[in-house]
């Protein structure tokens, strides 16, 4: 039986949605044969999120872990290609903490890159009249610190678990009231790409 972790963060920012978790919450409710979902709500918080998540994986040891964030200027589904060692956060997370220009994790490699099979979960999310593209920055706020943490607790465990992030766009509803123009897609289509998306890092274990 594979184990596959996906974790997703609360609303934040003053929103009272994040898609992140809507689509995580529907996957309880979707069956991957052969395949254990475990799924992980986590807070915005620069601190909290990292340790519920690792202890997470210390705990279970999954074989894959899909990490997920809303990407409020996103127009596409994005694979992220690399985490980077610093925080910059452009405002404050849920507990307040804003920090400038830090590495996440002092002395340790500049850079990550994902594991999952990025080119085949665009391909297929595509494939399925979905917008998807590879992103090459998660940004430096807590989606690309909790990415940047998971995969050097991996490489410093020698963990055999492939791990990454998707960022979603906002879904239509978070945009009615926006004073500006902002890009969005369904619900119903960040849930079925998130869904592919587990298909194929399921399907692409090594």
């Amino acid at each position: 039986m594979k184990k596959l972790l996906l974790t997703a963060f609360e609303p934040f920012a003053g929103e009272i949605i994040n898609p992140s978790l809507e689509a995580a919450r529907v996957m309880k409710n979707v069956s991957f044969p052969e395949a254990q979902l475990d799924i992980l709500e986590l807070p915005v918080d620069r601190f909290l999120a990292i340790e519920v998540t690792l202890n997470r994986l210390r705990e279970e040891k999954p074989d894959v872990v899909i990490m997920l964030g809303e990407g409020s200027r996103r127009f596409r589904i994005n694979p992220e290609r690399v985490a980077i060692n610093v925080d910059d956060f452009r405002i404050p997370d849920n507990a307040g903490n804003q920090p400038k220009g830090e590495p996440i994790i002092a002395g340790a490699p500049a850079a990550y890159f994902s594991t999952l099979p990025i080119y085949e979960i665009v391909e297929r999310i595509q494939k399925a009249k979905i917008p998807a593209s590879i992103s090459n920055t998660a940004g430096t706020y807590l989606c690309n610190r909790i990415f940047y943490s998971v995969m050097h607790f991996i490489a410093v465990e020698q963990m055999k678990t492939q791990a990454g992030f998707i960022h979603l766009p906002y879904i239509h509803e978070q945009t009615i009231d926006k004073p500006i123009d902002f890009p969005s897609l369904s619900l119903t289509d960040a849930i079925e790409a998130v869904r592919l998306a587990i298909e194929s890092s399921l399907l692409g274990i090594k």
